[in-house]
């Protein structure tokens, strides 16, 4: 029973030694928020804050997010940081977690830095990634892979990295989070039928007008006829693309006025068009 509950004890001891506190959120239920951040090599050290999303509207649908004021006086590399053990715990770097990704928010382009550093202050140094959009959300990935089977303790952020002319407000959020894969985007909604009667056919080869054809718009079926003043059928169709030649039985009709009957319809709106108008054919 002893060993059994040594055994138990030390499980849940490494573990808990051994666990990555992540995504990095700064949500309250989450993490990040009420971590020790401590802000290095930036001028005054204005504390990291949690503020709420300035916005929402892009990929980063967040509540509350950092946000890091890199002053004029800071230097290139200034950056924040955990506290060793706590916060981000103590995790190895494997295949789950090889890919670092942060979602940044900035106003200028410069790289971003990311470091992990052991227990010992030891460290490989930074991995830099630049932003290539200001003014909005975008997540950047930072390859760890070199890394492998490392263990560390400690997350160093360096919003900025760069010499500045001036105070750059950066916010960023959502550390170690997965792959952001845009969403596809929606087909645009369906439109009504539309259709136009022209009112002139002039069959005579001349290469204008020499064919008559309703015009539909986002119409998906269609039935239109041609009739003689005296009501005789001449033509009818249920195609959107055929073309009436001014001719029946293959031989050309006389000049004068004829009639088309039409309508079409869209199965997206479940709208019917139906008109009829006066065509006046010359040769």
């Amino acid at each position: 029973m002893l060993r059994l509950f040594l055994f138990v004890f030390l499980n849940l001891i490494f573990n808990k030694c051994y666990s990555q506190n992540a995504p990095v959120n700064f949500e309250t239920n989450g993490y990040g928020a009420f971590w020790n951040w401590k802000v290095f090599e930036n001028g005054q050290n204005p504390l990291l804050e949690i503020v709420a999303n300035p916005d929402t509207s892009g990929i980063n649908k967040s509540l509350t997010v950092a946000k890091y004021k890199a002053q004029i006086s800071g230097a290139p590399f200034a950056g924040c940081e955990t506290q060793h053990g706590a916060g981000i715990g103590s995790f190895t770097i494997d295949q789950s977690n090889m890919i670092i990704r942060i979602m940044v928010y900035k106003s200028v382009i410069s790289d971003v830095g990311i470091k992990l550093v052991r227990f010992d202050n030891w460290s490989l140094g930074e991995i830099k990634v630049a932003n290539t959009k200001v003014n909005e959300w975008e997540q950047l990935s930072f390859d760890f892979s070199s890394h492998f089977g490392l263990t560390y303790d400690q997350l160093v952020v360096f919003p900025d990295f760069a010499g500045r002319p001036g105070e750059n407000i950066i916010y960023f959020d959502n550390i170690f989070d997965i792959e952001y894969v845009t969403p596809p985007e929606e087909p645009p909604a369906p439109k009504d039928a539309e259709l136009i009667l022209p009112n002139v056919c002039t069959p005579n080869n001349d290469g204008v007008n020499d064919f008559y054809l309703p015009l539909f718009s986002n119409a998906d079926w269609c039935q239109w006829s041609i009739y003689s003043r005296y009501g005789q059928k001449l033509f009818q169709s249920e195609s959107l693309t055929d073309q009436w030649d001014g001719k029946h039985l293959g031989r050309n009709v006389p000049d004068g006025v004829y009639f088309v009957v039409a309508k079409c319809g869209s199965s997206g709106t479940g709208n019917i068009v139906e008109k009829q108008s006066a065509i006046h054919l010359v040769r």
